[in-house]
């Protein structure tokens, strides 16, 4: 019978040239963070499909190149990520509140932008809702039963070292944090626009959480926590009909097309990633990466195992952009191959992916799209508020303390073995590899 099997997607100049899209966007991501200082989600967007098409055209089948392409970009894990974008949607929609109230009350500019980079990606790691927790359960499957790692097990068992981390950040920050009385100008911004009754809209948060943990569905809590936010928001009076959405001018306004506009950008940033992802799975470079990993000297050993795991994904992760949870898409399923080889029980090996996702990769200043949003955001605010002023990229990767932290803490659990499981004979979680 003839093989219908597809052949892998080839390139003029050999395998490397699959790689080359991958290289160029930590290229782009370098030219436009520290050479030409541009802080927009849509320059990354652009980058991505740019090195996409140029890629395209050392491929030897041009239509199997755009295959694997689309094939990346509509992946189901792909199209969820798009869709919650946890710790990214934070920053957008908290750091315009968060940051100039902080400093009218006196924070440090520097520590309390530290401070909201770490409260997102401390949430992003713990959430049972947060596309990295969501990514990183899915990709990591049982040897010795079907299924993959439960996600609220997950989050259980990844409390300890985010919570341990996060104590740690939370000295460093009450230490340094504090910047003095506040500045006196902005005082009357600050007695013209406090007002209590903004803390009835915790309760859409509290909504959203208590939706997710009954129905187990991101979808469904996102779903109601905007429905009962608008609803509490216009009978509080905090809202109005205009502020959802309205027309002045010819043009749309209010948050419903403002949160459209603020993601766009960044969403099409994370489609041209995963488009690059499929290139890099069609061509087999995915496979080779997990064979040599399998052979190589490093992972004969359980700590070694865990190096490849932790610092495979931070280097992945770097390489798109900081992007976690696309780079967990990637990364898992060598992961999950290694891990289950070395016995590792699948909710280890979701929380080395998650939690050394969670570290270095976010804050390295020169590619970390994170640390791009921060100062994106922190620029807009200029324009609106004196009292504000730009901080400096590589200051703030030393002042996100959680991060580091949180780096140093997985990196004592793998060479003590704290919190290590492996999976027993029915899957079960037991404290030492059995053999048989």
């Amino acid at each position: 019978m003839e093989d219908k099997k597809e052949k892998r997607l080839e390139f003029r100049g050999g395998s490397f040239f699959a790689v080359l899209p991958l290289i160029l966007f930590v290229v782009v991501c370098i030219m436009l963070f520290v050479v030409f200082k541009v802080f927009e989600m849509e320059g990354l967007c652009m980058g991505g499909i740019l090195v996409i098409i140029i890629g395209s055209l050392f491929a030897k089948d041009w239509a199997r190149y755009w295959r694997a392409v689309v094939k990346g970009m509509t992946s189901e894990m792909m199209n969820t990520l798009a869709l919650i974008l946890t710790s990214i949607g934070t920053l957008f929609s908290g750091f315009p509140i968060l940051y100039p109230s902080g400093i009218l009350l006196g924070a440090h500019p520097l520590y309390l932008a530290g401070a909201i980079l770490s409260g997102a990606i401390f949430g992003d790691n713990i959430a049972p809702i947060s596309d990295t927790t969501i990514a990183s359960a899915a990709s990591q499957s049982y040897k010795n039963k079907k299924g993959t790692a439960d996600i609220g097990v997950v989050v259980a068992t990844r409390l300890k070292y985010a919570l341990v981390a996060m104590a740690i950040a939370c000295v460093l920050f009450l230490v340094l944090g504090n910047a003095g009385a506040g500045d006196p100008a902005g005082k009357e911004i600050l007695e013209a626009y406090k007002d209590p009754k903004g803390l009835i809209m915790l309760i859409p948060v509290a909504v959203l959480l208590t939706v997710a943990i009954i129905k187990r569905d991101i979808f469904i809590a996102v779903t109601w926590g905007i429905i009962s936010g608008t609803a509490i928001g216009l009978a509080a009076g905090i809202l109005t009909p205009a502020d959802i959405v309205s027309v002045q001018d010819g043009a749309l306004a209010g948050f419903a097309i403002d949160g459209i506009k603020n993601m766009l950008g960044t969403v099409g940033y994370l489609y041209a990633v995963a488009g690059i992802i499929g290139v890099l799975s069609e061509s087999g470079m995915m496979q080779k990466m997990i064979d040599a990993l399998l052979k190589s000297k490093l992972n004969k050993s359980i700590i070694g195992t865990e190096f490849i795991i932790g610092f495979g994904i931070i280097l992945t992760s770097i390489c798109l952009g900081s992007a976690n949870g696309p780079a967990i898409i990637m990364y898992g399923p060598i992961a999950d191959k290694i891990g289950q080889e070395s016995g590792l029980h699948p909710y280890r090996r979701s929380n080395l992916l998650d939690g050394f996702a969670s570290t270095l990769s976010v804050i390295i200043p020169f590619t970390s799209s994170f640390i791009f949003i921060v100062i994106s955001c922190i620029t807009g605010l200029l324009e609106e508020y004196t009292f504000i002023h730009a901080i400096n990229p590589i200051a703030l990767a030393g002042a996100t303390f959680h991060c580091i932290a949180l780096f140093g803490v997985f990196l004592f659990s793998v060479l003590t073995g704290w919190g290590r499981e492996y999976e027993g004979p029915d899957g079960e979680r037991v404290k030492a590899k059995e053999h048989r």
